[in-house]
């Protein structure tokens, strides 16, 4: 498109352009983002990371124990390892599918919820006390043993009954 058609069809004159005789075109190149690693399933960060245990309790009642890397949030080391906990939003705080209970031990060891994040579990299913949402559920030390119980249902409105495969 050249500078005139380009003029025309937003309704300008060529001479409101402060860039006249430039690369005007450069001014609306979109800008490269990027985002962390993790959320495209590379978890290379983790190789040589410190593992704690982390105790998954799964919907049908039975118990899990896998390693689970310090820094790594409970959301991906599910996924990691193959457990079916949701995250239709991809750890960006905007649902409430990744939701798991907390074991009273291990509760307070995590910090406080944040607004955004009480916001997103008054929509989970089967809310209790020591609900979390595994996305903001960073592994440290002091977890090591964290039980985590997964609700029997979620409450997904995008698509129902829709499982996201891990990346």
């Amino acid at each position: 498109m050249n500078l005139a058609k380009f003029a025309s069809f937003y309704r300008i004159s060529t001479s409101q352009f402060p860039f006249q005789g430039k690369d005007w075109r450069s001014l609306f190149r979109k800008n490269i983002h990027t985002s962390n690693q993790i959320r495209h399933g590379d978890h290379e960060k983790f190789k040589d990371a410190e593992t704690i245990d982390v105790h998954f309790i799964l919907k049908d009642g039975s118990k899990l124990t896998v390693k689970g890397p310090l820094g790594m949030n409970v959301l991906d080391l599910a996924h990691k390892s193959n457990i079916e906990l949701e995250g239709a939003c991809e750890a960006s705080l905007a649902c409430s599918t990744c939701h798991v209970v907390v074991d009273d031990d291990h509760y307070d060891k995590i910090p406080e919820a944040s607004d955004e994040e009480n916001d997103m579990l008054d929509l989970a299913f089967g809310l209790t006390d020591t609900s979390r949402l595994g996305c903001q559920i960073i592994l440290t030390k002091e977890l090591d043993g964290m039980e985590l119980k997964i609700p029997s249902a979620t409450r997904n409105f995008a698509v129902d009954g829709f499982v996201p495969k891990p990346h």
